[in-house]
């Protein structure tokens, strides 16, 4: 009885500590990625994209399951890379925990270069507002989207790149930090690649509607809850850009089932709806046009509005830091009021 009870206190402390070690690694990671933002060379993620390109040629034919066989290969590959780290520092113990974590958190997160593309956008929009020429401002365009910004104007280049800056704030940071605090260094990676997979072959063009169903679907899968955190989270942060919550929380309600992404609409809504803007219409892609529903009730974006945009981004990430950070201590928590009741039994 007595070493029952000792085997449960030792295993209770070393989750509690492995979840406590993990919120701290977190909210180290995200400061790593406010300070430094994305490494210029040898990025982790581009790393990831050039296995994946790699790949690709060998697995590529125009069905589903070779799709889906291209993305389990890689998933389970960046699966088990995340998990022999986290074992590899767990027998290391706490503060190699949060070393490990918060590197790979710092490797995963794009927040922070997204927020700063997004306000490097709104000065080039404003520059061609003077010298009427958007060269600059349609070379950043594909940083940001996979649109054309060759047949865009001002208004669209303003809207492609909001749009893209409101749902990136997602795939960028909250969604990474909420599964980092679900499952660790796996969860950072595995939705690092499904995010990335994503961007790079779950379009509906010819050449990937069967071949990147799979990464288009399990992309979804994953941003389930990422994305209605970020919703709430916009919200919230709605008064910080001079917003209104009760006006993001209208347009998520009203206008986001209509988008046919399940998870783009809700950060894109509520994020019209805090900066009291509409979103949507005619959408260019390289692969076609696509014609999205109207989010939000307001003017159409301006190279401000943007700026605002961005300031909202910054906002939500640092919120979706501190949930996540406190979503793995509450874990820990629970973990110990578990093991205590354990204890009671025995």
């Amino acid at each position: 009885m007595a070493a029952t009870t000792t085997l449960v206190q030792i295993s209770v402390r070393s989750s509690q500590s492995r979840f406590n070690a993990r919120a701290a690694g977190l909210l180290l990671g995200f400061v790593a990625d406010r300070a430094f933002a994305d490494p210029g060379r040898f990025h982790p993620v581009a790393g990831f994209g050039t296995a994946a390109i790699a790949l690709q040629k060998m697995s590529y034919r125009d069905s589903r399951a070779a799709g889906t066989l291209h993305v389990a290969v890689l998933l389970a590959g960046t699966a088990g890379l995340g998990l022999t780290a986290e074992a590899a520092s767990r027998r290391a113990g706490w503060a190699a925990v949060t070393g490990t974590t918060a590197i790979a958190t710092w490797a995963v997160l794009g927040g922070t270069s997204l927020a700063r593309t997004g306000i490097d956008m709104a000065a080039r929009l404003e520059a061609s507002q003077v010298d009427g020429d958007l060269t600059k401002a349609r070379e950043l365009l594909p940083s940001l989207c996979g649109r054309d910004p060759s047949v865009l104007g001002e208004e669209g280049l303003t809207r492609a790149a909001l749009e893209s800056v409101a749902e990136n704030t997602s795939d960028a940071t909250v969604g990474a930090v909420f599964w980092g605090a679900i499952a660790g260094v796996p969860g950072l990676f595995v939705y690092r690649a499904a995010n990335t997979l994503d961007a790079m072959i779950g379009y509906r063009s010819e050449k990937y509607l069967r071949f990147g169903w799979a990464a288009a679907r399990f992309d979804d899968l994953v941003n389930i809850v990422p994305a209605r955190l970020t919703g709430a989270l916009t919200a919230a942060c709605a008064p910080v850009v001079g917003g209104s919550v009760q006006e993001s929380l209208a347009a998520w309600k009203r206008d986001a089932a209509a988008h046919p992404s399940p998870n783009a609409g809700v950060a894109e809504a509520s994020a019209a709806g805090a900066l009291g803007i509409s979103l949507g219409g005619r959408t260019e892609y390289a692969h076609g046009v696509e014609m999205r529903p109207v989010l939000g009730r307001g003017p159409v974006p301006t190279p401000n509005d943007l700026r605002r945009a961005a300031r909202l981004s910054s906002a939500v990430q640092i919120s979706a830091a501190v949930v996540s950070a406190g979503i793995s201590a509450g874990i820990a928590v629970s973990i110990g009021k578990f093991g205590f009741l354990r204890r009671e039994r025995h």
